[in-house]
């Protein structure tokens, strides 16, 4: 890979790579762009085939939270880490305060939390050695489960495309098809049923239907492969990503999809195909920001009020969106990306470069000590 010609083409500005020895910490940071501010994102633990396989799979997720962050309307830039190890096997005190200190090093440029293969706990031995960390639990001053968060701005997303598509935002007896109940789809589920919803759901995990079974009463269910055919008013993918492609697109029987699961087109192309199939997509990385919300909410001092607050601008953000694709007769993934690239242009416009003290040193956490 060249390193330097893709940071160029890509617009990254650092990538920095981790290494202790003695501990066996092996990890890469990649900041995409602090335009709007420090570079908020996850970190992954993974068992990489390859160190190439890490650094293509950091710079990719990186990316895709400046645009994530953008379009939320968030003062925050992207960036995202990789450990390189197996999180089964390899996990230990020792390596995340050391992973920990390399995000301190680069004194709020990077903020990061939890992700694949990172839980909590993982996080808190981080916050031991940094102040830039976010996703901890309520107990230590953090936000807790995000879930919850990210199925109420999903819903907000879902009432913004029932407007767009039928001129009234009311869920009350539309049907919803939700594939995927864990954490996210869950809270979905519980939701859209309580505002009168039909909802339809579908896991490949047996005990996680059983489980949505016995607090959504009114829930049905179908089977995993099914669930393409079920004729709904809104399809929610809520697990894997890639659901969205040449097989199952012509399957689907609902003109809106609308969900919370990342990646969701297996390729650029299929959101080309949903808008010629005249489906109403919700671009993934705008529906489901609450989760990002609610972890930068906790750089000001967590407010789950605030955090609540912020999420319902999800509605108002897909609305630009849809403004954007009807406009100019584009897709909506592409009509997203040009809304979060263009509030990124105009603030470029006023300051070029993140730096800490503008932004964190208004906030006691972050205040130098």
């Amino acid at each position: 890979m060249e390193v330097f010609q893709m940071m160029r083409t890509e617009r990254f500005e650092q990538i920095v790579f981790c290494h202790h020895p003695d501990i066996g910490l092996r990890a890469i940071i990649a900041i995409h762009d602090t335009t709007l501010g420090p570079a908020l994102g996850g970190t992954r633990m993974w068992p990489y085939a390859s160190e190439e396989e890490a650094l293509t799979d950091a710079l990719r997720l990186a990316r895709g939270m400046t645009y994530k962050a953008a379009a939320a309307g968030l003062n925050a830039g992207g960036g995202k880490a990789v450990i390189i190890g197996d999180p089964k096997k390899d996990k230990s005190e020792a390596l995340f305060r050391a992973f920990g200190r390399f995000v301190e090093s680069l004194k709020g440029r990077f903020i990061t939390g939890e992700d694949v293969g990172v839980d909590v706990n993982d996080v808190e031995y981080m916050a031991m050695e940094t102040r830039y960390v976010v996703g901890l639990s309520r107990e230590h001053g953090g936000g807790g489960d995000p879930s919850p968060v990210t199925a109420y701005g999903v819903m907000q997303g879902i009432r913004a495309c029932l407007l767009e598509r039928f001129g009234n935002q009311d869920i009350q007896s539309r049907r919803i098809v939700i594939q995927g109940l864990g954490k996210v789809g869950f809270h979905l589920a519980r939701l859209l049923s309580r505002y009168g919803a039909v909802v339809t759901g579908t896991d490949i995990d047996p005990d996680r239907v059983a489980f949505a079974r016995r607090h959504i009463p009114k829930l049905q269910v179908v089977e995993p492969e099914a669930v393409y055919d079920v004729e709904a008013d809104v399809f929610a993918p809520c697990a894997l990503g890639g659901v969205l492609n040449d097989a199952t697109i012509p399957r689907l029987r609902a003109p809106i999809v609308a969900g919370a699961a990342n990646n969701q087109l297996a390729e650029d192309r299929h959101g080309d195909l949903l808008h010629r199939r005249g489906i109403l997509y919700a671009p993934d990385y705008v529906i489901n920001a609450g989760g990002l919300i609610n972890v930068y909410v906790e750089i000001e001092g967590y407010d789950r009020r605030r955090a609540i607050t912020l999420t319902r601008g999800i509605f108002y953000n897909l609305r630009r969106v849809f403004e954007i694709s009807r406009r100019e007769d584009i897709p909506t993934y592409i009509a997203a990306d040009r809304m979060a690239e263009e509030r990124i242009a105009a603030i470029r416009r006023v300051r070029n470069f993140h730096v800490e003290q503008p932004y964190l040193a208004r906030y006691p956490r972050y205040a130098r000590q």
